[in-house]
């Protein structure tokens, strides 16, 4: 996210502005549309290698260098499917479902890349009045009825989950849309997206529900906001060094803890746009926390958190390999000049 969170909290006139937007909204998100295309079939196998990329959509020379390297290491070892970890659209989201962007940020990058493509909403997704705030959570609804017009893009609703295989699933992916909880400005005038909220409140029973009737060996929680981060965004609860929810994600921090830690081996996110392997500390309760944001931007340093390994100065994405008994990770750093990719990280981490 690249708005100054602090300058824009002191303009009133734009909060007017922002204000004037959510009053206009609809009520509530609906799921997508049936597909009018036949979408790329997740895979039956319970070998899988999955692409773990974010905070891609730019449509930029570095998106590109990533998306080629990516192409040279599906030529040679093919993914079973991809996870998009948010900011799908940048700066300020899609204006409808047949927006060009979608075509020059995600289709046109990421051509040959023939898979399913498990996609999460970004806080830029999102945009109202300045790239990033959030604020405007209708303008992500236009990514759900995308996935009724891409053959890769696949995100049936705001928050859902996908087993695979469907029958005896080596993992099932948890996709949860948390940015009503993270938004710079909150849509304070429709109820609905708020705290205590429909779409909160229900999001919250789905995922418990569906945790626990979960038989996968792998539960994967992928969100856009991270519960714990060393980049410039920072741990949940401490977003930006700000002091004022929700911006700070200290609600953020509330439903993982009570939702997602100790239930799930990972949680994927993006955001801050760097490589992250963390360790997990006492309170994520063996959850292990991962960024990859990086596909097409860098970020800078912040936190602390003990890590596996962090790189903040190089574009690249991830890989995880998953079988019935083991999870292993690769991370890649990108050139962006020649889109030669580089094994910075591997371990079996389960």
């Amino acid at each position: 996210m690249t708005v100054d969170r602090r300058g824009f909290l002191t303009g009133a006139a734009t909060a007017a502005g922002l204000a004037a937007v959510a009053t206009a909204a609809p009520a509530w998100a609906q799921p997508a549309p049936a597909p009018t295309v036949d979408k790329f079939p997740f895979p039956a196998s319970r070998d899988l290698r999955i692409l773990v990329t974010g905070d891609a959509g730019t449509g930029s020379r570095p998106q590109w260098a990533v998306a080629d390297a990516i192409r040279a290491q599906h030529a040679s070892k093919p993914f079973s499917l991809g996870l998009g970890l948010g900011d799908n659209v940048y700066e300020q989201g899609p204006w409808s479902d047949d927006d060009a962007q979608f075509a020059a940020k995600f289709e046109d990058p990421n051509h040959d890349l023939d898979f399913p493509w498990i996609m999460v909403q970004g806080n830029h997704d999102n945009t109202a009045v300045l790239p990033g705030d959030g604020g405007w959570l209708l303008r992500g609804d236009h990514e759900v009825a995308y996935h009724a017009r891409s053959r890769r893009w696949w995100m049936p609703a705001r928050y859902y989950s996908v087993r695979v295989p469907r029958e005896q699933p080596v993992v099932e992916f948890f996709v949860l849309d948390l940015n009503p909880i993270a938004a710079l400005l909150p849509p304070v005038f429709n109820a609905y997206w708020s705290k205590g909220g429909q779409f909160m409140t229900e999001q919250a029973a789905w995922l418990d529900r569906a945790l626990d009737e979960s038989t996968a060996t792998w539960k994967i929680v992928c969100t856009h906001h991270p519960y714990l981060s060393n980049g410039s965004h920072g741990n949940a609860g401490e977003y930006d060094g700000l002091p004022f929810e929700p911006a700070n994600g200290l609600w953020v921090k509330e439903f993982f803890e009570a939702h997602v830690l100790g239930r799930a081996q990972f949680i994927l996110s993006g955001h801050d746009h760097c490589l992250q392997v963390l360790e997990p500390n006492a309170a994520s309760k063996g959850t292990r926390q991962i960024v990859s944001g990086a596909a097409a931007k860098t970020t800078s340093a912040h936190g602390d958190n003990p890590a596996l390994f962090q790189n903040f100065g190089d574009v690249g994405f991830m890989t995880l390999d998953l079988t019935a008994s083991s999870a292993d990770l690769g991370v890649y750093t990108v050139d962006p000049s020649t889109a030669q990719a580089t094994n910075a990280f591997q371990r079996r981490l389960a």
